[in-house]
């Protein structure tokens, strides 16, 4: 659920593929940090201010925060930080945060200016990057060979334990209400009485979070590719149905002539390769959401595998899933982990819950899937996903922090794609369904980060953000 994602690397691997054809300390008991709100004596700030490489009219500085904000297990984490413009600018300050969980903020501060120039010459940009990304990322080195920045290739369990463990006891504190708090100091620390938000992917996820810990501080929000406010969606049964629709909608604007969707259903039960060929969509939704692009041929690829020449999607199955080369600093696939498994709703509760059991809870919850949820798909493939899959081993940690109010106040624009297979549009909808100021855009043709990668997201975002 990343704001920007391994596109670059995802394409030369596909294309070359397709050429060659426990329990953790204090996990339960530790009680759970306060917002610094709570404790204002301790007036946070921004240190060491400079400007950024490579760009001298953005100013980056440190914001240093502890690790534990109850004190018990000591340390801080020096955060990164961007500004760009004057703090008295007429719309105030505009706080941006990408997504992940795992993405840091500051590699994206020019592409969010390019995106977006009509509202940054109103607003100040302020740009993060969050705990545990960028410079000072969670580095869990094997799992970050497997999986890169993918959340549906699932890792080996070995990969996942040997990072919970190399973590030890501080994978407590990477959890979502942690970098709320950590956006709070931030907020002090820069001197404003109240900003806008605008979150992208998990990044909805955090600035929802915060809106819904700290609602007098937001003015307005925009969530863009929206993550479940109440962090359910882990086993993927919206973006596996939704891909028949995603794939019918390509094959009658490219007049294909077949049934992608029918020829999917036969693939994955004939080769037993759901997760594969998941994974494979939902990466495309970013990168080619209308499933056009020549270089990859996926509607074609899928109609010869079911016809029996199994090539070609063989090939871009493997492409895709294959690790990508990115450091943690770019994105960190151990700090994914933490946070994901710390914030989530699971089969067998939450991060507390002891390993044992977890995969018979896992189960269950699979059988219980109506198998035309997720058609063309099959319901084991929802449990067979990288986020399932890693969450299933990580071991017993402290479970996140639910937010104290339930409902987002503040005006709100929802972007989403009709192509979006990483955060699917139902999402959307139902965020909008509960939330009274909201307003939903439905880009067609759009897939995963609107603002960044459709021009009628970043002008819905901007005409909001102007108002």
């Amino acid at each position: 659920m990343t704001f920007l994602t391994r596109a670059v690397t995802t394409v030369a691997a596909a294309l070359t593929a397709v050429a060659c054809v426990g329990s953790a300390p204090g996990a339960a008991s530790a009680p759970y940090p306060p917002s610094s709100s709570a404790t204002p004596a301790a007036a946070p700030e921004l240190t060491d201010p400079g400007p950024c490489p490579g760009q001298t009219d953005v100013t980056c500085a440190d914001l240093t925060v502890p690790l534990d904000r109850t004190g018990a297990v000591p340390g801080t984490l020096r955060l990164r930080t961007a500004v760009f413009g004057e703090a008295d600018a007429p719309k105030g300050t505009l706080l941006f945060l990408t997504g992940g969980p795992g993405q840091p903020g500051l590699p994206f501060v020019q592409r969010i200016r390019d995106r977006l120039p009509g509202a940054l010459a109103q607003y100040r940009l302020v740009m993060i990057d969050q705990r545990g990304t960028g410079d000072a990322a969670v580095d869990c080195p094997e799992l970050q060979r497997e999986v890169g920045s993918s959340d549906t290739v699932a890792p080996t369990p070995g990969a996942v334990t040997a990072c919970a463990e190399s973590l030890g006891v501080k994978r407590n504190f990477y959890t979502t209400a942690d970098t709320v708090a950590d956006l709070e100091d931030l907020r002090r620390a820069l001197g404003v009485t109240s900003w806008t938000l605008d979150g992208v992917s998990y990044g909805t996820f955090t600035a929802g979070q915060y809106a819904l810990t700290h609602p007098h501080r937001v003015r307005k929000l925009v969530l863009d590719s929206v993550v479940p406010l109440d962090g359910a969606g882990v086993l993927y049964e919206e973006a596996l149905g939704h891909s028949a629709r995603v794939l019918r909608a390509a094959c009658r604007e490219q007049a294909c002539g077949f049934d992608p969707a029918r020829d999917l259903a036969t693939v994955v039960r004939r080769d037993d390769n759901g997760v594969g060929v998941f994974n494979l969509l939902v990466i495309a939704s970013i990168i080619d959401p209308k499933l056009d692009n020549p270089r990859f041929g996926i509607l074609t690829a899928l109609h010869a595998s079911a016809a029996g020449d199994r090539a070609r999607l063989d090939g871009l199955v493997a492409g895709f899933s294959a690790p990508s080369d990115e450091p943690p600093s770019e994105f960190s696939s151990g700090l994914h982990a933490a946070t994901l498994c710390a914030d989530s709703p699971w089969p067998w509760g939450d991060a507390s819950a002891p390993t044992e059991g977890r995969q018979r809870a896992l189960k269950r919850a699979v059988q219980q899937i109506q198998p035309t949820t997720v058609w063309p798909f099959e319901r084991k493939t929802a449990g067979a996903q990288g986020i399932a899959q890693t969450c299933l081993p990580w071991p017993a940690s402290r479970p996140n922090q639910a937010a104290p109010h339930r409902t987002l106040t503040m005006p709100v624009l929802i972007l989403a794609g009709d192509r979006d297979l990483s955060t699917p549009v139902q999402w959307a909808r139902d965020l909008a369904a509960v939330t009274p100021r909201a307003e939903l855009v439905v880009l067609p043709g759009a897939g995963h980060s609107t603002q960044s990668r459709s021009d009628g997201g970043a002008r819905a975002a901007e005409a909001f953000l102007l108002r």
